[in-house]
């Protein structure tokens, strides 16, 4: 298997974050050049990461993924034991996934307080403060996002909260971790699990990178290489 991946890919990250915790290491990670040439879709037609290579063919979208890994290594699986459990664990990373991630994407071009729109950086912000109160309400409370063990709601819930914590603050509003309780206990402790470490630790250098030129300089060295191959 082929994984189609980005550091800072929050997406990718929960990805990469379940394959760790369930132990998956035959698993090569790239990410082609075509995807800083905005080509990706001639590979996969949703044109995102990440992207999952198979024998049988492409699986694009992070959801779709993780139930395929779920599917093809069900003792392995981070999806819980019971029916109650795995509804849980589906409704907290869908919380992370939409009313987390996607409203942050959203907001990001409203970094730039030059072209910065103030309504539509507070509307979106909004929203992603009313997703962390409908977080605060589903948490765990037992150092984990449900259950007693680490689930997929964790794979999905760790890098959505990196992105609260690190790019948020960039709108000039307050990181919405702080306003809360039970969501707060549970960052400060899940972030001493080995897996969910070790995927932070690859978005925090894949932020580095995009802060401090050196992920420009290597988009433009792989841009160079693929057309230099071309005949």
């Amino acid at each position: 298997m082929k994984l189609i991946t980005g550091d800072l890919s929050p997406y990718s990250a929960k990805v990469r974050m379940q394959l760790y915790a369930m132990g998956i290491e035959d698993v090569e990670f790239d990410l082609p050049a075509s995807f800083f040439m905005g080509k990706l879709s001639d590979y996969s037609p949703i044109g995102r990461i990440p992207v999952l290579e198979v024998a049988e063919g492409i699986i694009p979208e992070s959801e779709v993924i993780a139930d395929y890994l779920d599917d093809c290594y069900p003792e392995q699986s981070l999806l819980g034991s019971s029916p109650w459990i795995r509804s849980q664990v589906r409704l907290v990373s869908r919380i992370a996934d939409i009313y987390l991630m996607n409203n942050i994407f959203m907001a990001l071009p409203q970094i730039n307080r030059k072209t910065r729109v103030d309504a539509v950086r507070d509307l979106l912000t909004g929203q992603i403060t009313r997703g962390m109160g409908a977080l605060e309400q589903h948490i765990g409370r037992g150092g984990y996002a449900v259950g007693n063990r680490l689930t997929r709601a964790d794979c999905t819930l760790v890098p959505a909260l990196f992105l609260c914590e690190r790019t948020v603050p960039m709108l000039d509003v307050e990181n919405p971790i702080l306003a809360t309780t039970h969501v707060a206990a549970y960052w400060d402790e899940i972030q001493g699990n080995e897996f969910a470490a070790k995927v932070l630790d690859e978005m925090d250098r894949g932020l580095r990178a995009r802060q401090d030129g050196t992920e420009r300089k290597q988009i433009e060295a792989a841009i160079a290489k693929e057309k230099a191959q071309r005949p």
